[in-house]
């Protein structure tokens, strides 16, 4: 499908209303249609079916859904691992909000069955200098490496981020609650016996805990009372 095809069926799929509500969520990000996500990964499931390099190559990063749309092709089309790496090493620099990155991430689903494999591509995005980089890290983070057997390194890698932008260090809070929630003792040590986050994300990790249905009202007083002022 060429990019004038794709951008007229997205025109026709825009919704003021759910245009307006969106952008309230994003600040700053103006090139807004308002289309649905099912109707994007829908579109984005044919076009992974078809010539995804020459998709890729020619798509439009004029809008929002554009661009929230071959993150989700290359997810889809994730079947050729060293390709897949490559498509997502030139993707990530489009990133420039919290919603095309943590879509993105969660349509990754292959990283599930090559978390060792992935790791190594991963980790130089942790110490990145820009902000929606590193937010791709944290949030594949939180989503694929929250497990057992890499719980211990998620938490090494999590420490390591020092980028002070906002949706970096929201990412970080919000990965470091919900480790808590799954592997309350490794987290804590690092939360709050090593101390190794500064005001901003240990505060946020608290509140984001806290409003967790997961935790116990015994739980959330105690870490109520560790909140920095």
């Amino acid at each position: 499908m060429a990019p004038e095809a794709i951008k007229s069926l997205l025109m026709t799929w825009a919704e003021p209303q759910f245009r307006a509500f969106s952008m309230s969520l994003m600040p700053g990000v103006s090139h807004v249609l308002g289309v649905r996500l099912p109707k994007l990964r829908k579109l984005a499931r044919e076009l992974a079916r078809g010539d995804v390099d020459r998709y890729l190559q020619e798509a439009s990063d004029a809008t929002f859904e554009e661009i929230m749309l071959q993150g989700m092709v290359i997810g889809y089309a994730a079947n050729d691992l060293p390709k897949t790496l490559a498509r997502i090493q030139k993707f990530v620099p489009k990133m420039d909000n919290w919603s095309v990155c943590d879509s993105f991430c969660g349509t990754l689903k292959f990283v599930e069955k090559n978390r060792s494999f992935f790791l190594r591509f991963l980790s130089p995005y942790f110490k990145s200098k820009e902000e929606y980089d590193v937010r791709f890290a944290i949030v594949i983070g939180l989503n694929y490496y929250r497990v057992p057997e890499y719980i211990d390194v998620l938490l090494q890698k999590l420490r390591r981020v020092k980028h002070k932008g906002y949706y970096a260090q929201m990412a970080l809070a919000w990965a470091l609650s919900m480790a808590y929630i799954k592997f309350p003792q490794e987290t804590e040590k690092i939360l709050i016996s090593e101390n190794a986050f500064d005001d901003f994300v240990f505060n946020k990790t608290i509140q984001k805990i806290c409003e967790s249905r997961q935790v116990d009202t015994q739980e959330k007083m105690r870490l109520r009372g560790l909140t920095r002022k």
